[in-house]
């Protein structure tokens, strides 16, 4: 039976998690200590890909919460991993925010914001959506690129309730082209191999927590480790029965899983 204090790396969602807009849940700063304490690591994980880690770093330091470069893994890292090892040299028509664009070029990848040239497109929350973009995307997808996206996630919730995140803006690529994306950041289990790889650690000892079951906890399952579902953001405990998706432990939010590690 799987053991919550025998855990040393967290992987942590961030969004409806930790906190909810510029709203930091009770027991966050206790939570990271104890992790520190017991010799573990956390990483923030996020599918939101329309900013970079700088913002995040802002954020949190905002909300109270050091954190570093390193400490963060996203769905646009995941991305970048993976067209650089399955599509090497591709251009990419980059349908996302003008921060997700220049993540992208910064790591190298072949990168337009015109659809002529590009044999891929590559989609991402895009909190700067036009009708432009939705028309592009079209037209490279009848005309066969390859699609990619960085999350299958239907909301991202905000202070007044939710917006439509990229798993939205693509169902209704869907519907217009007949197409289906490949989705790369949660439930893949892509984000965790790659916390993995940079950190060391055994996938025993890593359990990922998150206040969604078919991202969070279905990532966590489709990586082969535990998994902790919150219900402090978007999910509630009957979604465990309607996507039939298993976690490992259910908490009320992560002061309680705090007060479990103890």
């Amino acid at each position: 039976m799987a053991s919550l204090r025998d855990k040393r790396l967290f992987l942590l969602d961030m969004d409806g998690t930790l906190y909810l807009d510029e709203r930091l849940f009770d027991g966050v700063p206790d939570f990271l200590a104890r992790v520190r304490r017991i010799g573990g690591r956390y990483l923030f994980l996020t599918n939101n890909s329309s900013r970079g880690v700088e913002g995040y770093i802002e954020k949190m330091a905002r909300l109270g919460i050091s954190a570093a470069e390193e400490d963060f893994l996203t769905s646009t890292d995941a991305t970048i991993r993976y067209l650089q090892r399955h599509l090497p040299g591709r251009r990419c028509y980059v349908f996302g925010t003008h921060s997700f664009y220049r993540q992208l070029q910064a790591a190298g990848i072949p990168v337009t914001a015109s659809r002529g040239g590009a044999d891929v497109l590559l989609c991402g929350f895009d909190t700067e959506l036009t009708f432009q973009k939705l028309e592009d995307a079209c037209i490279l997808l009848n005309g066969g690129a390859e699609w990619i996206a960085t999350n299958p996630d239907w909301v991202c919730p905000t202070w007044y309730g939710s917006v439509p995140d990229c798993g939205s803006v693509c169902a209704m690529l869907t519907r217009a082209t007949g197409r289906q994306p490949l989705f790369i950041g949660k439930p893949r289990p892509a984000m965790v191999e790659l916390a993995l790889e940079r950190t060391g650690f055994a996938s025993e000892q890593a359990v990922i927590i998150g206040d969604r079951i078919y991202t969070d906890v279905a990532c966590g399952v489709n990586a082969g480790i535990d998994s902790i579902f919150v219900l402090s953001g978007e999910g509630v405990r009957a979604d465990i029965e309607r996507f039939d998706i298993h976690p490992t432990w259910v908490y009320q939010d992560i002061k309680s899983v705090w007060e479990d590690m103890r």
